[in-house]
């Protein structure tokens, strides 16, 4: 066997095979890496984002938070992919097994990009990693150059509805690149009189596990938000959760959705967001 051969055996036989996804935005980052045939279990919010893996056959496992490590461990991994929150007794019996596990957890753009550098890295597609981090980057470059110049409108984004909990890091940047500034204290609760202070322009939610489901009408109702501007001029919105709280390559959609609500004038209104007071066609 010639040095080649022998060099690439070696890389084989050290990248992992039979991976365990205990986070969307890892199944995602696989997805992109045309690597999802190394799957071989995932969360059911996995479904949400990569639906194609209803066609495989994949073994349904606990999230991050409330993993089992029989479950896992049983599914004879070589490599476990989890994000914060951590079920830290299964991480310590999934690292006891002998099982290579990475934990991510991200709060900001440049994390992300990490994050799916690491993954790459680890299955052996570094050129596959920095082509969809750049993609990524690429297309916000694009908005953030589009937007430049345009009225800065003030935006509160949520991320969970009771308690109200602002969105993270990541999506006060996207905000702030589609032109607009984000208010609140990203990641952290807040209530509907404080958010009614900020004096809003705009108001985004897209609560964790809820899609496209967030009640706008009887949302605004509930915090006595019907007098508020953005109300009025009917710029409340629900972009579905996957768009903006799963950080991978999924957040340029909802990036685009962002861009749309703050300047319908600049661009086409993408899939996944709904307006108050119109109907999900708009």
């Amino acid at each position: 066997m010639d040095s080649y051969n022998r060099t690439a055996l070696s890389d084989a036989n050290h990248t992992p095979h039979r991976v365990v996804s205990l986070q969307p935005s890892a199944t995602v980052t696989l997805r992109d890496l045309g690597l999802l045939d190394r799957l071989v279990a995932c969360t059911k919010y996995c479904l949400d984002v990569c639906p194609e893996l209803g066609e495989r056959d994949v073994v349904i496992v606990s999230d991050s938070w409330s993993a089992q490590a029989e479950q896992i461990i049983a599914a004879q991994p070589d490599l476990v992919l989890a994000s914060v929150p951590y079920q830290l007794e299964a991480v310590a019996q999934i690292l006891k097994a002998g099982v290579r596990f990475l934990g991510l957890a991200p709060r900001t753009l440049a994390d992300i990009y990490a994050d799916i550098a690491a993954i790459a890295g680890i299955m052996g597609a570094s050129a596959e990693g920095d082509a969809v981090i750049g993609g990524m980057q690429a297309r916000i470059d694009h908005v953030r150059q589009r937007t430049a110049g345009m009225p800065t409108r003030r935006v509160f984004c949520e991320e969970w509805g009771k308690p109200i909990i602002a969105s993270q890091p990541w999506v006060a940047e996207l905000v702030e690149t589609a032109g607009g500034e984000f208010i609140g204290a990203p990641g952290k609760q807040t209530t509907a009189d404080d958010v009614a202070a900020m004096q809003p322009d705009v108001i985004l939610a897209a609560w964790c596990g809820a899609g496209d489901r967030v009640p706008l009408e009887k949302m605004v109702v509930q915090r006595r938000w019907q007098q508020l501007p953005p109300t009025k001029a009917q710029r409340v919105f629900c972009i579905n959760d996957e768009l903006l709280n799963t950080p991978a390559s999924t957040l340029i959609g909802g990036l685009d959705a962002i861009a749309w609500a703050l300047h319908p004038e600049l661009f086409e209104k993408p899939r996944g967001i709904r307006q108050i007071g119109l109907n999900a066609d708009g």
